[in-house]
């Protein structure tokens, strides 16, 4: 059986250990072994995966198909891929995304990269795990998932081979979450940089890193964006909506606990450049807008997080860490990105 391996992820980002590993995953169909290449990094210790969901290779490649195909949803008009687009840092370029029906949804899709290291997701956390994720998503319904997917003859052959059974819905979060567990970012400049390239930063982007971890003024990001995926995992509020006659007040919906009313997920920084725009309503559309917001100290709210303080940086250490968080951009492995063939 796969172990499921938790991380802190917390510690210091200065102290982030940039060594590539290489996980070795058992699994549990066939007896077959699945080796988890890490980038440049990340780290083994931090990866999430549940005990009845071990990758194997078959499955991976079946979830990758799910992910893609449009058949998926309800009216076959949109797959995963609509709104985690893997050339737009796996978000979506769209202030909100559309639904099947051509609806906008609630809130901005969060990047899918590095989620290996997650177990509860959306930006309030409803979803107990990627498995949850993928079963529960508002385009589809579990019975026409299974009567969409179930009606293609390649993919009940590869369903019977991996999980033994006819087509249900169990089988395909299963197989779409083992996929997404292979979007990994790693190996960016400054990856390279903590492993001893001493170019692979920019003299700005260097400085940018102090300003991060609140060494140049006092008070820094690396608080809430923390460890070697930059997320500390946590809820915030940081003031984002809060100014509107009826703000989306995030995880209090799920846990009712005033204290977390206006609070939202940490996202990892890692391809934070390739996806604009950003926080949960797709508000900020720069990661200059984005800068500024903290550095003024957020939109102040009678929850808003203690940690969210002015940064008090001029313009040009703005631009500065700007350039830091561009350094954090990485790699995903090219057969993790190229679209599938599907079936017919």
């Amino acid at each position: 059986m796969g172990r499921r391996n938790r991380g802190h992820g917390g510690r210091h980002v200065s102290s982030v250990t940039a060594l590539s590993t290489v996980l070795v995953v058992s699994a549990v169909a066939h007896g077959a072994g699945y080796r988890v290449t890490l980038p440049l990094g990340l780290q083994a210790q931090a990866v999430s995966i549940p005990n009845d969901n071990a990758l194997t290779r078959e499955k991976i490649a079946l979830g990758k198909q799910f992910f893609w195909d449009k058949r998926w949803s309800r009216n076959g008009t949109v797959a995963c891929v609509s709104c985690h687009d893997p050339n737009h840092g796996w978000a979506d370029p769209r202030t909100f995304s559309l639904t099947f029906d051509r609806k906008p949804t609630v809130r901005h899709a969060p990047t899918l990269v590095n989620r290996l290291f997650s177990d509860r997701q959306h930006w309030t956390g409803d979803r107990a795990s990627l498995e949850d994720q993928a079963i529960k998503a508002r385009d589809q319904d579990a019975a026409l998932v299974v009567e969409h997917l179930g009606a293609v003859p390649a993919y009940r052959a590869q369903f019977r081979k991996i999980f033994g059974t006819g087509v249900n819905a169990d089988g395909i979060a299963k197989a779409i979450a083992a996929y997404v567990r292979t979007i990994l970012s790693g190996n960016s400049p400054y990856d390279r940089f903590l492993a001893g390239d001493e170019h692979a930063l920019s003299p700005a982007a260097r400085r940018g890193v102090r300003h991060f971890e609140g060494k140049s003024h006092g008070q820094g990001c690396v608080s809430c964006h923390a460890g070697f995926n930059f997320t500390d995992e946590s809820y915030h509020n940081i003031g984002i909506g809060m100014d509107r006659e009826n703000p989306d007040l995030g995880r209090y919906t799920v846990t009712n606990r005033e204290a977390d009313k206006g609070a939202f997920k940490t996202p990892t920084l890692r391809d934070v450049a390739r996806r604009p725009p950003y926080m949960h309503d797709g508000s900020l559309k720069t990661l200059a807008e984005v800068v500024a917001f903290y550095n003024k100290g957020g939109h102040r709210n009678p929850w808003i997080s203690p940690r969210i303080q002015p940064l008090n940086l001029t313009d040009s250490e703005q631009a500065e860490l700007v350039a830091f968080l561009e350094a954090l951009t990485g790699e995903v492995a090219p057969e993790v990105v190229t679209p599938p063939d599907l079936p017919r």
